[in-house]
């Protein structure tokens, strides 16, 4: 359970800290507009998305298992915090968020990082479609420059409240949203090494504001952002809301730790290590116990920064707190800055995250896995989109374990790693 900070440390040197620094500031650019974005999303203020990515990412690459983990908001909480907000307000977000905190800080004490294992890997992948095929429906109103009205938080109710403003489209924000998507899904595969979401991002907002004044900003539909962290405060916690939110809290919980584990091994392929999953555990407890007392949402390792951390060069600890300082530094010099992202070029940057989620390459392969896998993770994806992610994930789960006790097969297959990186593959150490 010890961090690898710890391990990576001795012998450090100013090359290395180069290094680092310089994949650090990489992955804040890129983490910037998307912490934002998932904030939006969720249905929290933009700014909770920043301080997440300060606060969690901190101590995530501090207390870690992982040499190059990059931490934060993700897209896969999006579905469960706009719910539970919806129904209990954000004072309720950060109960439920300090309590899956102390779900995983005991997890980690518990050495549980390998039973996160035994879930089947159909209802990741299912879960994780039917939350890709969420987010890219609720950012159809900000992508088509839609009235900010408030959407229903399930599924059908949320398409036909949209079906319902389809007059309100603003063509101009329409048209801009849908360069961005195109923009990066083009020119991420000709030059995948280059950062094109925050390019993207950053030349369309600069194109609506010198040309399209009815496209609407971050800083226009929210205020301003703050120039730096709120003050730490304990939200109001009773026992009936703890009892209310205890199944969101252990949703939260499970993503965070499934999310956190998939991008280590990633990570490790990607490098040739090998990460240390109960000290990982610990690093999520500890940072979903710290981001909602400054006002943040739930944290996780994010794939794709980590991915673009080590694409960049980062090998160590140092370059995910310097990401985290690097966010914190635009909040107090250059919010303004920030806040003039334009509403649409984040919702395509966002739909571009969902396709990403998916893994549209992967069908081939998945239709022609067993009936009975197929199955699971359609039941699972349907169960997300159409009734409750808790749902999806207690079911599938459930149905999974039956079908492997059935096969006669109790340990876990290996993950797929999601993208197409490749690497050696390396035991864990505990």
């Amino acid at each position: 359970m010890k961090p690898k900070i710890l391990t990576t440390i001795v012998g450090y040197d100013l090359r290395q800290f180069g290094a680092d620094a310089l994949a650090g500031l990489t992955v804040a650019l890129v983490a910037l507009p998307l912490s934002i974005a998932i904030a939006i999303a969720s249905g929290a203020p933009p700014a909770a998305g920043l301080i997440t990515a300060v606060v969690a990412g901190f101590l995530i690459s501090t207390l870690g298992g992982s040499r190059v983990q990059i931490g934060g908001p993700t897209g896969a909480f999006i579905v469960v915090v706009y719910g539970v907000i919806h129904d209990h307000g954000y004072e309720g977000l950060l109960v439920a968020t300090l309590m899956a905190g102390a779900i995983l800080l005991l997890s980690g004490l518990l050495r549980a990082g390998q039973l996160v294992r035994y879930v089947p890997e159909a209802v990741i992948e299912g879960f994780t479609i039917g939350i890709a095929v969420v987010i890219a429906v609720s950012q159809i109103k900000d992508l088509a420059g839609m009235p900010d009205m408030a959407l229903p938080a399930d599924f059908l109710p949320k398409v036909e409240g949209l079906w319902a403003m389809r007059d309100g489209i603003d063509p101009a924000a329409l048209a801009l949203g849908l360069v961005c998507v195109v923009a990066i899904l083009v020119l991420r595969r000709l030059m995948p090494r280059i950062p094109w979401l925050v390019a993207a991002v950053v030349v369309a907002s600069m194109v609506a504001a010198l040309a399209l004044p009815s496209v609407e900003t971050v800083t226009s539909r929210y205020g301003a952002l703050p120039g730096g962290l709120p003050a730490p405060h304990l939200p109001t916690i009773d026992s009936a809301m703890v009892l209310e939110l205890l199944p969101s809290a252990l949703t939260i919980a499970f993503l965070a730790g499934i999310e956190s584990l998939l991008s280590a091994i990633v990570a490790d392929r990607m490098i040739g290590a090998a990460h240390r999953s109960n000290a990982e555990l610990i690093a999520q407890g500890a940072a979903n116990l710290a981001s909602p007392l400054f006002g943040g949402l739930p944290a996780t390792g994010a794939i794709a920064r980590t991915a673009t951390n080590v694409n960049a060069g980062g090998r160590t600890p140092v370059a995910g707190m310097v990401h985290a300082l690097v966010i914190l530094a635009v909040m107090v010099v250059a919010a303004p800055l920030a806040g003039a992202l334009a509403l649409p070029a984040l919702a395509g940057l966002l739909v571009v995250t969902a396709w990403t989620m998916s893994e549209p390459h992967r069908w081939p392969e998945r239709l022609k896995q067993p009936l009975p896998d197929l199955a699971l993770l359609l039941l699972t994806a349907l169960l997300t989109v159409l009734a409750d992610l808790t749902i999806a994930i207690a079911v599938g789960t459930a149905l999974g374990l039956v079908l492997r006790f059935t096969r006669g097969r109790v340990e876990p297959r290996s993950w797929h790693t999601p993208f197409r990186w490749g690497g050696d593959k390396r035991n864990e150490e505990d």
